[in-house]
């Protein structure tokens, strides 16, 4: 058997190189094949990756069958967050991941969307919210309907949680989810639920929301923000789910 020793293999024409023939079995014996765009046989892209460990292009037979991490952003005194890439036809579902959110100001957390073209949040809302409590000295223990946290047919920013703690240990974590928001025909569903912790005695809170966005435009930007201060820290994933 030969020995073939060199630095760099280029095609003679053209830019594709084949390694031996149809039926045939090449063997790499090295710890890594260092390549952008992975192809198969048919010339199907398997998946396409930036150099940096970022992958695009994935085929869908490759596709994991959970959510899928579209994208991260990290709060740092913003007055808001706002994602207005990936929301589109790809996923079914879009599900948003908020962990330890804390404000400047102990307060409300809440979204709004725009729908295809539209600008300002503020999107036409009907929904339903409702709290319960626990406090560490166990002086407060509730669960209530609380009608100042829904809408009906309004406009404004909807609540998703009563107000978070900003003081010492305490934060707010929530998951958001967002039904078909590129469906021209049917109106957008959602529903939320958190887990917080705030007030002097320490209370334990979490908050349920539903309803639905009454547009048939398809929803391309959503924001998050507090109902008044800034998104001190805190982050939040968006995920697609098939």
């Amino acid at each position: 058997m030969g020995i073939l020793r060199t630095k760099t293999i280029e095609p003679a024409t053209g830019s594709t190189l084949t390694l031996g023939a149809s039926g045939d079995t090449i063997t790499v014996s090295s710890d890594s094949i260092k390549a952008n765009t992975f192809k198969d046989a048919g010339g199907n892209t398997l998946f396409t990756s930036d150099g940096a460990g970022t992958l695009s292009s994935v085929n869908s037979a490759l596709a994991a069958g959970g959510p899928i991490l579209i994208s991260t952003a990290t709060a740092s005194g913003e007055s808001s967050i706002e994602i207005t890439s990936g929301i589109d036809s790809t996923y079914d579902e879009y599900m948003f991941v908020l962990t330890d959110i804390v404000g400047s100001v102990a307060t409300g957390f809440q979204f709004q969307v725009n729908a295809d073209g539209e600008s300002g949040y503020n999107e036409t809302i009907t929904s339903i919210y409702w709290e319960t409590n626990h406090a560490e000295n166990d002086a407060v223990a509730d669960f209530a309907y609380v009608a100042s946290g829904d809408q009906a047919q309004g406009t404004s920013a909807q609540r998703l949680t009563q107000a978070i703690g900003n003081a010492g240990s305490h934060s707010g974590s929530l998951i958001l989810h967002l039904f078909n928001p590129s469906s021209t025909t049917y109106v957008k569903h959602f529903y939320g639920r958190s887990a917080i912790h705030y007030g002097d005695v320490g209370n334990a809170s979490s908050s349920f929301v539903a309803g639905y966005i009454n547009t048939t435009a398809a929803i391309t930007d959503i924001q998050f923000e507090f109902s008044s201060g800034t998104v001190d820290s805190g982050t939040i994933q968006m995920y697609g789910i098939k």
